[in-house]
Order: C-alpha cells, then sequence, then structure tokens
C-alpha cells in the first residue's frame, strides 16, 4: 500500500517544512495495514484462506490487500509488475549486491568502489554510506539468526560485520576474487566460493579454513548451502554444477544440463526440495534434489541470466535478471507458453519420469527495460511484497505489485521502452528528466544531512573544558602529540601531521605554546651535582631525592655574583618605580569599575606614592575610553619613557592646570 507524505508537516511545505526549495513527491510503501487487515481475519489453514472478501480490479479494493503470506496457494498477486522507485548515490558506481536487511527496514547495497550504502525501506531515500571494503565487493550475506553479516571482495578479503556495521574481524580467506558466499544452518561454519577455482570451508567463530573443495576446472562462480542439510551446491566456468558433503569434502554428484559458464545457484529456501541454475546460454533450470533431475527449463530471455531469486513465501514464483537489463518473473506451476508454441508435458505426467524432457516454462510477466545494463543482484523483502535489484547503470530499483485495478504500470517506459512509452504519452523525456534530476537532489540533500548526523564530536584533550587557555578547546591550536612514523614516534602537530621543527622539542629548550609565555630554560649539565635533564624522559624523584641525599647540596664555585650558573640569561631589570611585569596588580591602586583588556594595560603600573621617571603620568582617560588603537612607545632606556599621546586638548589643558601652568588672569 503506497501512502504520500509530501504534505506532512516538515515535507517541504508550510510553516513546519523547509522555507527553501519545495521537495519532490515522496511514496511510503506500507505493509502493516495488510498486515493487520490479514491477522485480524485469519483463520486456520485447515479452514481454508483469510475470510475476507476477494479482491477485485477496483481502487476501492486497495483495503483488501492482503500479504503474499496469506495466499499460499496462489502467487499470482505476489509478482513485482510495478516500479516503485529508483535509488543512486551521488557518486555513481555499479551495485554488485543488494541484500534487505533482517527485520526489512532497509536495503543494503554493495557497489564496485567497496562502499556500503544503506536505503530506507519504506520511502527508499538515502540513510547513511561508509567505506567497507578497500575493492569491488563481490558478496554479501546475513546469518539465519541474523545477528552477522559477512562480505567478500575483489582481493579476496572476508569481513565479519554486526548489525550496527561495526567490523569485528578480517580474515584473508583466497588470494583471488571472491565470487560468493554461504551460512551454514546453524551459523557455525561459512563457505567461499573463488576465481582460484576451490571452494573453501570456515570455521565461524575462529575464521580458520577447515577445508578446501578441489574438483571444478575452472572458476568457481557461486555456492550455496542447503538451508536444512548438510548440503553444498557450487557452479563453475567448466559449465558444471557439483554437490559436497561438508564433513567429509567429497563430491556427491555432478549436474550438467548447461552449455555455458554458470553464474548463480540457490537452494529453494522454504522447502529445501528444488534447487534453481542459471547460465549465460540464456536460459535457467530447476532440479527436483529427491530424484536428482531437472524437471524445468526457463526460457525467454534473449541474453545470458546474470542472477535470480526465489520468493521468500511461494516456492512457485522465480525472478530472473538478464545482462540485457530485462526482468523476468517465472511461475513454476504454469507454463505459460507463448502462441503458437506448442506445450510441452512435466516429466512427472510421462509413463518414464527419468528420461522424460524437463518442462519448458516461459516467463508469466517480463519487463524488458527494467535497467540499461546487466542486472548483477535481485532480493526479496522478507514479507515479499518487494524486489530490490542491483544492476551495473549504477542504479538500484525497488518493484512491488500493482494496485487493484492499476493498468498504467503495464505501459511505462520499463516495459514498452521509452520512445514507445513517449509516442502513447505516458513517458514525458523532459519531465522525466527534470524529476530525476529533481530526484537525484533530493538524493543528495539526504546524503548530505546522513553524513552530518553521523560527524564525530571532536575529542578535547583539556580535562577542564570550557577554561581558556587551555589546549582542545575552539579558536587554540591543540597540544603536541606523537605520530607514529617508520624511524619511530616523532611529534605531532595535533592534526595527525608530523610538527614542523620550530614546533619540536630539542635538546635547546622546551616547545613554547602560541599565544603563552615561554617557559624558563633547562638548567645545563651539572648544575647543583643533577643528573642531565631529558625533555622526553623525566627524571624519577624518589632517585633524585636519594641523589640529594635529603639535603640541597653547596652552590657550585662556579656561580656567577647573581647566583646563576654561566650562560644562564639574566632576567630583564626592573623599570624604577613600576611593578615587574607579570605581577598582579595590588587592589587599590586602580579606580573602581576599571575595565583590563584582555592583553594587560598598554602603559606600566607605578607603584604607590612613586612617579615615573620623567614626570609623565597617563592621564586618566588612557583606560577609561582612550584611543586603544595608539599604544605608548616603548622604553628607550635609562628609565626614560616619551610622551604618550593625549586623547584631547581640553583634557591636556586641564592637565597642566592642575599642575600649576596656564592659570587664568584675575
Amino acid at each position: 500500500m503506497e501512502r504520500d507524505y509530501s504534505n506532512a508537516p516538515g515535507a517541504g511545505g508550510g510553516h513546519d517544512g523547509n522555507l527553501g526549495r519545495q521537495r519532490g513527491r515522496r511514496l511510503v510503501t506500507e505493509y502493516a495495514p495488510a498486515m493487520l487487515h490479514w491477522t485480524s481475519h485469519a483463520r486456520p489453514l485447515w479452514q481454508g484462506s483469510c475470510k475476507t472478501e476477494g479482491e477485485r480490479p477496483s481502487p476501492s479494493y486497495l483495503v483488501d490487500i492482503l500479504p503474499p503470506e496469506a495466499l499460499l496457494d496462489d502467487a499470482t498477486d505476489a509478482i513485482p509488475a510495478k516500479h516503485l522507485h529508483s535509488s543512486l548515490n551521488k557518486i555513481k558506481h555499479p551495485i554488485n549486491v543488494v541484500r534487505w536487511t533482517p527485520e526489512g527496514r532497509r536495503l543494503l547495497t554493495a557497489s564496485s568502489s567497496g562502499e556500503f550504502t544503506l536505503w530506507n525501506g519504506t520511502a527508499f531515500n538515502f540513510e547513511t554510506i561508509m567505506q567497507a571494503h578497500d575493492s569491488a565487493i563481490r558478496a554479501a550475506s546475513y546469518s539465519h539468526s541474523d545477528d552477522w553479516l559477512l562480505s567478500a571482495d575483489q582481493d579476496g578479503i572476508v569481513k565479519y560485520w554486526q548489525p550496527n556495521f561495526n567490523n569485528v574481524k578480517v580474515i584473508q580467506a583466497h588470494s583471488d576474487p571472491i565470487r560468493d558466499l554461504s551460512f551454514s544452518p546453524t551459523d557455525a561454519k561459512f563457505v567461499t566460493a573463488s576465481d582460484d577455482s576451490t571452494i573453501k570451508l570456515f570455521d565461524f567463530a575462529g575464521g580458520i579454513e577447515e577445508a578446501t573443495f578441489t574438483g571444478h576446472n575452472w572458476d568457481v562462480k557461486t555456492v550455496d548451502w542447503h538451508p536444512s542439510k548438510g548440503l553444498l551446491v557450487s557452479g563453475s566456468k567448466d559449465h558444471l554444477i557439483k554437490l559436497w558433503d561438508p564433513r567429509t569434502g567429497n563430491c556427491l554428484t555432478t549436474l550438467r544440463g548447461h552449455k555455458n559458464t554458470i553464474s548463480k545457484v540457490l537452494f529453494e529456501p522454504t522447502r529445501g526440495q528444488l534447487l534453481a541454475t542459471c547460465a549465460r546460454d540464456q536460459t535457467a533450470r530447476v532440479f527436483d534434489l529427491r530424484v536428482m533431475r531437472d524437471i524445468a527449463l526457463l526460457r525467454g530471455h534473449e541474453k545470458d541470466i546474470a542472477t535470480f531469486a526465489w520468493h521468500p513465501v511461494h516456492a512457485s514464483l522465480l525472478s530472473t535478471g538478464g545482462a540485457d537489463g530485462s526482468l523476468f518473473h517465472y511461475r513454476l506451476n504454469e507454463p505459460n507458453p507463448p502462441p503458437g508454441t506448442a506445450p510441452s508435458v512435466a516429466s512427472y505426467d510421462t509413463s518414464d519420469p527419468a528420461m522424460a524432457p524437463p518442462l519448458t516454462i516461459y516467463p508469466s510477466h517480463r519487463i524488458p527495460y527494467a535497467h540499461e545494463f546487466a542486472i548483477w543482484s535481485l532480493n526479496w523483502h522478507p514479507v515479499g511484497h518487494i524486489l530490490a535489484s542491483g544492476s551495473n547503470d549504477r542504479v538500484t530499483r525497488f518493484w512491488t505489485r500493482p494496485r487493484p485495478g492499476e493498468n498504467d504500470c503495464f505501459n511505462d517506459r520499463y516495459h514498452i521502452g521509452e520512445a514507445a512509452a513517449e509516442a502513447q504519452g505516458t513517458w514525458d523525456r523532459r519531465g522525466m528528466r527534470r524529476q530525476q534530476r529533481e530526484q537525484e537532489e533530493q538524493e543528495i540533500e539526504d546524503e548530505a544531512e546522513g553524513l552530518v548526523d553521523q560527524e564525530m564530536p571532536s575529542q578535547s584533550s583539556s580535562a577542564i573544558p570550557g577554561l581558556p587557555g587551555l589546549p582542545g578547546l575552539p579558536g587554540l591550536p591543540p597540544p603536541p602529540t606523537s605520530v607514529a612514523t617508520n624511524d619511530g614516534p616523532s611529534p605531532s602537530n595535533g592534526f595527525g601531521q608530523p610538527a614542523r621543527s620550530s614546533d619540536v622539542a630539542t635538546n635547546n629548550g622546551p616547545v613554547a605554546m602560541p599565544g603563552l609565555p615561554p617557559p624558563p630554560p633547562i638548567p645545563p649539565p651539572g648544575f647543583m651535582n643533577l643528573p642531565p635533564f631529558d625533555p622526553t624522559n623525566p627524571p624519577d624523584l624518589s632517585r633524585l631525592a636519594a641523589l640529594m641525599g635529603g639535603q640541597l647540596p653547596p652552590p657550585p664555585s662556579s656561580l656567577t655574583p647573581g647566583g646563576l650558573p654561566p650562560g644562564f640569561p639574566l632576567p630583564p631589570p626592573p623599570i624604577p618605580g613600576q611593578l615587574p611585569p607579570g605581577l598582579p596588580i595590588p587592589p587599590g591602586m586602580l579606580p573602581p569599575g576599571f575595565p583590563i583588556p584582555p592583553g594587560g594595560l598598554p602603559f606600566p603600573i607605578p607603584l604607590p606614592g612613586t612617579v615615573p621617571a620623567g614626570g609623565n603620568i597617563p592621564p586618566p582617560s588612557m583606560g577609561g575610553g582612550g584611543d586603544m588603537a595608539h599604544p605608548p612607545p616603548p622604553s628607550t632606556g635609562g628609565g626614560v619613557r616619551k610622551r604618550a599621546p593625549l586623547p584631547s586638548q581640553e583634557e591636556s589643558l586641564m592637565l597642566e592646570q592642575q599642575r600649576g601652568k596656564y592659570r587664568p588672569a584675575r
């Protein structure tokens, strides 16, 4: 069931929505109403199907739609003949794998660039993207317990993922590309197929290789594990299909019938009695494991069949994807021969089933222009109402059943082509381009918003955030850290890059932090009989106490008259009558409410009761609103300071009159 939420609050219009560009119309496909309708009218299986009114070709019967599980005896209503949505990334790459998450809320796509992309399962919009592998991802599979995800790439690497896409393990399974992988029914083992013509069995918990199956003469393209038995099936480039015993590693039997490379093999997931295969000979075959022979031959494709998928509920519904982008749906209980073709007879209805030819089945529904290029992957939603397809045209498309009485979907460009649809008026090339452009812009916006939401907060190295002068705060450079290089750890500038030579602590002195006064120099070796000081390896305090014997040693005889060793820099002499630099201002020296600039006062503070040399007292208005852009010039030596520029002539005259000059005549 589809519902339009484009006019809802926050959807792009109205006072609650975005005031920018009007967002396009986005349909939401829900299966909850159909499930509620079925559960409210469900009956036991021995009493028949759901007790509801039969669906008729009219839009008014939309509320009577039932999920596929409610109609087990008929797969007609589950055929996905309608195109729902096309999703594509901002940076487009071929889609090699599509997998629905176990709960069906999202669709996972794996591309040739090694990226995982998550799409919403109801609105089909972008949710998140991550770089999962360094090379093209070739296979991915969820465990039966829904707790793990395995992915394999072009380099032969297999990665373990949790449901939150946390990578917990990486193993080098093969030296050549891995084409397929599959879990055992208990999830304790998994098997991989590679281009090195081998199949390997691994223990899942330890990631240890337990067995290697050799028997194919060429690249192994696909592998699958039976849903309930200890049975493996593999398909290779040598046109052979082999069944294996995973306990002994022996080949049980070899199935022949295809005349080209086997592209996909899958056991039927619901009952496990059938095995489907497809190859590059434009055909697909269905084998019955009870008689070990092919019982159905699926025809209709004009190009190679690249992949297929079983329906999760109906064992008689099979969907195939061709190398030309076509999507066909087959019902195994309906041959559906084209006009002028004689119908064939099933092998079960003949007198000699072992020698009878397989039943030829043609598509029940065709979508010839589903994609522009080869379809690499198909996957059904767990409920069975949506089919997802990934193609070499870099687009992921969603398909579902049409609504009751809806026939326009059979005349769209996916069924009859762009030229015919444009001629019939069911498709507008310009409007479609505009809609596609808006759709791409919307996907880009969704991707940008999703990536912003995933940004990790910056880790602050300050133990007390919010205090000025500490590292790790916005606007201040981070402290130097250590970066591992080939020569060992080296200092870093805080951004993961090696620091400059001027920022690295050397033997000549420690690091000077920007915006802070330089620290005092390190005492020279031999000062006070102490060992040399190494900035990278500070001395132990207990060792120093033992060396000093618990008391200070006598000063050396080589000290200067100031009490400092030779070569130790002397501090600058203080200006007579002024406070030394760095000393806090005593209370009472400044008037009440006097503001102190961040960089300090632009003039020296005289001591109480003293006048600086030269008799130049700064005017009181300098601190309360004077011209701070013109600070006084520095001292010229000898304690004499030049006169600072006065704010105005009126204040200068008043100041001189207070000194007894320029008094008016009485």
